[in-house]
């Protein structure tokens, strides 16, 4: 056993490979973690978070092996322990919540049924593990009725079903917990909800916490040290003031250079040219062929981590060791202005929903909708999990046909059902949904998926216009063309859900329909898809209705916004006179929940 003053967790120059070809995914990675104190693991998609943070509970994914160094744990050796020892402490005193809790909840058992679960499997009485459910339901934030126990997975809306994978995780109170993008997919007021109890368990039970999450304004708010991941290793790390506020490796600024404000509007500075993937990484310094300050030894010499000015402060940067900040500094520009932001777009709607009320069945959903969406314009549509947003948008695009109303298109209207609208209007209005887990077929390669609705509304073409359209969709979302040959399973979250929007954009539509299109994506790619959005907004008189919990992004894409509760709007109105100024009280408590990266900000 670990005394109080000792790590729980130790991590030693750690090293992980594809088990095909011996390539490094993790390298000469080594951190320490205490009891009570949260990490947060951050970094694009790609760098290894994941893998790092499923290592340090002794798993490596599919593919995977670990090749060298030691992972402890209350100070057993994990990759030592019997088997049948590590799996009995999985779960009981270490745990994981995985990214998207869609694919972590069986389809098949209620949720009442998967939590108890859970706390028998390990040892815990019938009566014993009733009385937990209704506890840590309570710490979750969710009601423990027998009405909501009762529901399977799917009855659940995504926040909902997150909550569920956190009480899962923290029903045996474990000691240590890998928390995965677990407020990825919420709307801020839940996410607030999730990040308070996560601190609060955290700091009452002694649990130490991996925090893994490509939102910097989040983690800013919740770790107390900050762990910046690069092509496989730690290029960063320091207490979260210290490396959000003064930070030494260019690749940090250019993570906060990308982070939208809730406060200003302006152009999102994203950082050029994508992270490389394993096998691909070149010699020397792994960032300097994206790094804007890079010397002529930035090429051939590997930085080591060391401290910088502060001890504690450690930065894998040949400029920044014993110079300080200012050599980076101006690594990226800052934020540009953002004309046009504030006022609304003129001239016919494109898109005019009218009256509109849905259901599921008998169960109201949607009531009384009515917004317009011109061209050249984007309407964000923000609010709480179960507030009908997806709804809405399903709607709109005939996917769910239980609905009253007019919904006009080019000033004619649309018929309820999709397979009734003229093909025309089905290339005109795309879809981007937000699980890139679920609308990716598992068994095509990422370049069919992109290709096929060329395929599907344009017509017969040749393999090599195919080879080059998909080449330029997949460029315009950041994704590298050697991975047109991959299949789903083989890509991260972030990149399944680029190949996402770029399977929408290939076809050129007239309508965009965005539902939580960034939700998985890294700050500088979700700014570069922001930038990107904006651009084709501009250029092709392209309109957007873009459904985000992430209120920061609204002001960097969107002209209007509508706030929806429960169902019904709230609040509509410019987006300069909806955040700044909110009139209902839900639209205020939104606002006020909305993180944000800026009192940790060097000027």
């Amino acid at each position: 056993m670990t005394s109080p003053s000792q790590p729980l967790a130790v991590v030693e120059n750690l090293d992980v490979s594809l088990r095909s070809s011996g390539k490094p995914v993790l390298e000469d990675v080594s951190l320490s973690l205490a009891r009570g104190e949260i990490l947060g693991l951050v970094g694009e998609s790609g760098s290894g978070k994941t893998t790092l943070g499923l290592a340090m509970l002794g798993h490596v994914r599919r593919g995977l092996s670990i090749t060298a160094g030691r992972i402890t744990f209350d100070g057993a050796d994990l990759r030592t322990l019997p088997p049948a020892r590590l799996r009995r402490l999985r779960g009981a005193s270490m745990a994981y919540v995985p990214q998207d809790p869609a694919t972590a909840l069986n389809p098949l058992m209620k949720v009442g049924a998967l939590l108890r679960e859970v706390l028998t499997a390990h040892g815990r009485s019938k009566d014993e593990a009733q009385a937990r459910v209704s506890e840590v339901l309570g710490e979750v934030g969710l009601p423990g009725s027998e009405e909501l126990l009762s529901c399977f997975p799917h009855q659940l809306s995504g926040g909902q079903q997150q909550r569920f994978a956190l009480a899962m995780a923290f029903a045996c109170r474990p000691s240590l917990i890998v928390l995965d993008e677990p407020t990825t997919g919420l709307d801020v007021t839940t996410q607030r909800t999730v990040l308070d109890t996560v601190s609060n368990l955290c700091a009452s039970y002694g649990v130490a916490a991996v925090y893994v999450s490509h939102d910097v304004a989040v983690v800013s708010g919740l770790a107390h040290r900050i762990a910046i991941m690069y092509a496989g290793r730690v290029i960063e790390t320091g207490s979260t003031g210290e490396v959000f506020g003064r930070p030494m490796h260019p690749y940090t600024r250019g993570l906060l250079r990308a982070v939208p404000s809730p406060k200003v509007a302006g152009r999102l500075v994203a950082m050029e040219g994508v992270p490389p993937r394993p096998g691909a990484r070149p010699q020397g310094c792994s960032f300097q062929p994206r790094c804007p300050v890079r010397i002529e030894a930035c090429a051939t010499v590997q930085p080591e981590l060391l401290p910088t000015d502060d001890p504690d402060h450690l930065a894998r940067c040949l400029l920044t060791q014993g110079t300080g900040s200012a050599s980076t500094a101006a690594a990226f520009p800052r934020r540009g202005d953002l004309p046009g932001t504030t006022t609304r777009a003129n001239g016919e709607a494109l898109l005019a929903v009218r009256g509109l009320s849905a259901r599921y069945g008998s169960t109201p959903v949607l009531e009384d909708i009515a917004l317009a969406v011109r061209p050249n314009s984007c309407v964000a549509v923000v609010g709480e999990s179960g507030s009908g947003k997806t709804t809405l948008a399903r709607c709109i695009t005939g996917l769910h046909t239980n609905w009253q109303g007019a919904i006009e298109y080019r000033d004619a209207t649309l018929p309820a059902g999709v397979k009734t609208r003229g093909r025309d209007v089905l290339r005109s209005i795309q879809y981007v949904f937000q699980n890139p887990y679920a609308s990716l077929n598992p068994r095509r390669t990422i370049g069919a998926t992109i290709a096929l609705p060329l395929l599907h509304f344009g017509g017969r073409r040749s393999w090599r216009e195919l080879d080059a359209a998909v080449s330029d969709a997949m460029q315009s979302v950041a994704l590298p063309f050697e991975l047109a040959g991959r299949y789903p399973d083989q890509l991260s979250g972030g990149e399944r859900q680029r190949v996402a929007i770029a399977r929408a954009l290939v076809v050129s539509p007239e309508l965009l329909i965005c539902d939580e299109v960034t939700s998985a994506l890294d700050v500088s790619v979700q700014a570069a898809t922001i930038e990107l959005l904006r651009r084709l907004q501009q250029e092709r008189d392209l309109a957007m209705l873009f459904i985000t919990h992430n209120l920061a992004l609204v002001r960097s894409i969107a002209q209007e916004v509508v706030v929806l509760q429960a169902g019904r709007i709230v609040e509509s109105g410019s987006v300069e006179d909806v955040l700044e100024r909110p009139r209902h009280a839900y639209t205020q408590r939104l606002v006020e929940h909305v993180p944000t990266l800026e009192p940790l900000l060097s000027s």
